[in-house]
């Protein structure tokens, strides 16, 4: 199925911008971020997570082992509502919480579908 690259862009540029955007704005999308919500080691897990998510959606944008790398994808995205989008839930109400989570679902669901259905015709491994 050729459409299958609509969603691998979708998907895979969404990690990358967000990926580099924790690099180039450490203390309002990186490591203050992460501090601020409490994870652990913020300095540390934020290269980590950033650097996922740079290869991890330029994987997916290329169509290259693209079900291997909805795998963190998926666990990063989970923890980001886990982490965000719960506590928006608790203290404002469903409709916060679903306006902010719009595009962490969109996201999650988008790599859901590649994990079943792969990377498509125009995958470089045309999984």
């Amino acid at each position: 199925m050729r459409a299958v690259i609509l969603i691998r862009l979708l998907v895979g540029w969404v990690f990358v911008s967000e990926g580099i955007q924790k690099f180039l704005f450490p203390v309002a999308l990186g490591w203050g971020r992460f501090a601020k919500i409490g994870l652990p080691y913020p300095h540390v897990l934020v290269a980590v997570v950033g650097g996922l998510e740079i290869v991890c959606g330029a994987l997916v944008l290329l169509g290259l082992w693209t079900r291997f790398a909805a795998v963190p994808l998926l666990a990063i995205i989970g923890t980001a509502i886990a982490t965000t989008k719960v506590p928006i839930l608790h203290h404002q109400g469903a409709w916060a919480m679903l306006h902010e989570a719009r595009t962490d679902f969109s996201m999650a669901l988008g790599l859901i579908f590649l994990l079943i259905v792969g990377g498509g015709a125009w995958a470089l491994d045309r999984s």
